[in-house]
Parts: C-alpha cells; sequence; structure tokens
C-alpha cells in the first residue's frame, strides 16, 4: 500500500491559474510515476467558487478545514492585481454575486495559516503566496523570496524575514517559498524529488518537458535532473538506467548496449543533449550519490567510495574536487551542522 501524502492547495480569489495547475499536475504525473507515495489533492478557499487570473472559475472548492493532518503540505498559490475579466454572452462582464470580497477573504485566509499551520507541515507559498503567509506572521525571521516585483512589498510585511532576491525558490526548515508563476514547478519538482526519489521527479519533469533551472544565483540544479532538458528517448533510457544504479561498473560499451548504439554514437548524444561527456555524467551521479551518504550515514569515506562506485576513497576524492572544492569532510560537516 502506497503512503497517502496529504497535499492542500488554498486557492484564493484572481488566483494565478498556474500557479495552481503546474503543482497540481506535477503530483499527479507522480502518482503515475512510483507506486510508494500517493499525494492526495484537496483544493481549498474561503469559498466554494473562485475566478482565476483568466477569468476561469475555479469549482468547488473545499471551505477551509478547521484541521489538516500533522503530515500534509499546504500550498499557498499567488493571486494577480488585474485578472482576465469573466465576459457574458452578450458582450459585458459577469459579476460574482456569490464571491466573499477579497478583503475579507485574504482576512478569512490568513487567520486559518495562523491557526492550522504547525512545525510538521511543509508550508509551500507559490509566487505572490508569500505575501499571505508574511501577514499570517509564517516567514518571520525566515530565509525567504516571492516574485521580483513583490520582493519589498515582502520585506515590509516581514521585517525580520531573509528575503532573497532572484532565487527561483528559497527553503528554510518546513517553509518553501518560489518567486514568480513557473517557479511554482520548480518548487514541486524539488519536493517530490524528497517524497519520492529524484528518479521520480526527473521523469515528471521529462514528461513536461521542463527542468529546473540554474542561473547566477539561482539553487543549483539537482545533479540527477541535470542534463534532461532533451527530449531523446535512447539517451533517456541510458540515464535512467544510471540513476537507479550510479555504483554499477559502468562501461561505454554497457551504455550503448542499453541505448541500442554504437559508442561513439553514445558519446555524440551525451555531448550534444547533455552537454557532457559519459564519464563525467556517471561521476556527477555517484558524486551526489556520495554527498547523500556522507550526510545521512556515519559510513567512513573508503565504504562511501565503495558503495558508490569508486572502488577506492583516493579516487573518490580526487573525482570529488572536479566538481567541489571542499573535501567531503567539510562537506559533511556542513550537512550534519546546518
Amino acid at each position: 500500500m502506497p503512503r497517502l501524502q496529504p497535499v492542500y492547495l488554498l486557492v484564493m480569489p484572481d488566483a494565478l491559474l498556474l500557479d495552481v495547475a503546474a503543482p497540481a499536475e506535477a503530483l499527479r504525473m507522480a502518482n503515475h510515476q512510483q507506486d510508494d507515495v500517493r499525494f492526495v489533492l484537496h483544493y481549498v478557499g474561503t469559498q466554494r467558487s473562485v475566478a482565476t487570473s483568466i477569468g476561469l472559475y475555479v469549482s468547488p472548492l473545499d471551505i477551509l478545514p478547521d484541521n489538516v493532518p500533522d503530515d500534509a503540505w499546504l500550498v499557498v498559490t499567488g493571486t494577480v492585481e488585474k485578472p482576465l475579466p469573466v465576459w457574458a454572452a452578450d458582450g459585458g462582464t459577469t459579476p460574482d454575486h456569490s464571491a466573499v470580497p477579497t478583503e475579507d477573504a485574504e482576512s478569512l485566509a490568513i487567520a486559518w495559516l495562523r491557526r492550522v499551520v504547525r512545525p510538521t507541515h511543509q508550508l509551500a507559498c507559490i509566487c505572490t503566496g508569500a505575501l499571505l503567509a508574511a501577514r499570517a506572521g509564517l516567514l518571520d525571521a525566515r530565509a525567504c523570496t516571492t516574485h521580483h516585483g513583490s520582493c519589498d512589498a515582502l520585506r515590509a510585511l516581514a521585517p525580520s524575514a531573509r528575503v532573497a532576491d532572484n532565487r527561483l525558490y528559497v527553503h528554510d526548515a518546513n517553509v518553501w517559498t518560489s518567486a514568480g508563476v513557473t517557479t511554482g514547478l520548480d518548487l514541486m519538482l524539488t519536493l517530490i524529488a524528497d517524497a519520492t526519489g529524484p528518479l521520480c521527479a526527473a521523469a515528471v519533469a521529462r514528461q513536461m518537458v521542463v527542468y529546473a533551472r540554474r542561473a547566477g544565483a539561482d539553487p543549483q540544479l539537482s545533479p540527477w535532473l541535470e542534463g534532461r532538458n532533451h527530449l531523446h528517448p535512447a539517451l533517456h533510457r541510458v540515464q535512467d538506467a544510471i540513476a537507479a544504479d550510479p555504483a554499477h561498473d559502468w562501461t561505454l560499451a554497457s551504455m550503448a548496449d542499453i541505448a541500442c548504439a554504437s559508442e561513439r554514437h553514445v558519446t555524440r548524444l551525451f555531448r550534444e543533449h547533455a552537454g557532457v561527456a559519459p564519464i563525467d555524467y556517471l561521476h556527477r551521479l555517484r558524486i551526489a550519490l556520495a554527498r547523500e551518504m556522507l550526510g545521512n550515514s556515519q559510513l567512513d569515506l573508503e565504504h562511501i567510495a565503495e558503495r558508490t562506485g569508486f572502488g577506492s576513497s583516493r579516487h573518490l576524492r580526487r573525482v570529488w574536487h572536479k566538481f567541489d572544492a571542499l573535501p567531503p569532510s567539510r562537506a559533511r560537516r556542513i550537512a550534519h551542522d546546518g
């Protein structure tokens, strides 16, 4: 039986529809990619029906529940100031007589967040959803971010928060915040990877024809997703196989067998579509696995080297320094001390 993971998406009036749909689609796809975790989505709001940024109504929503499970994810989606009006057949706009006034809806949502959010939850704020969380006091003294056009507003609402500009997303304890619009998908892919493993997240990213981006001060791309921004099925087969067992005694010949191609062609595929040589791609995943073991186990470096396919700690260290200036021992201390 899969573990059930409840996810509550807070959908406010004038919600940016992509903030709702993109994470929800990623979770739906994740349910089809693996059998260990089943994401159970609950769409909640201050009223049963809300108009979104593009004039499309989302209904039915569950009215804000009094309690949510201790292990729930709470996703606070963003809103827009100038939504597309809902047009009637006669060319006029259609008023929503059942709607709760925006200010009242925000007050209700803020009070609900203050009441229900606990440290056991994962709180994910997408785009300007961070502003709502800040008004609820949930970002006080937290590192966080939001849409670049709202960073100053976030600083004003949460003076003690450490607001980061030009970041795709920021993680601090149980609080996640992302920048504008599509970055909610980057954030959700990371949460999916944490819950189900990197292979599932990579498969979802590939199915959605997206990848977690990296530029400048943005969070670094997960090595498990890096080099997957392409549509070549043979190379994806090889990458899937390597990611499933990085410690295997991989050779160019064994990769070529999986790709049903020549060794020369596999090398060309890696360079053209992943931007690296096959051995560099393999080393990157082995180092990622070694880094996880350093942070999550007490194994010494020699045993970690054996379990990650390097054979010796000397070989591991030599490859490690191609990717990280800090030695493995320092990486372990950072992982343990935070």
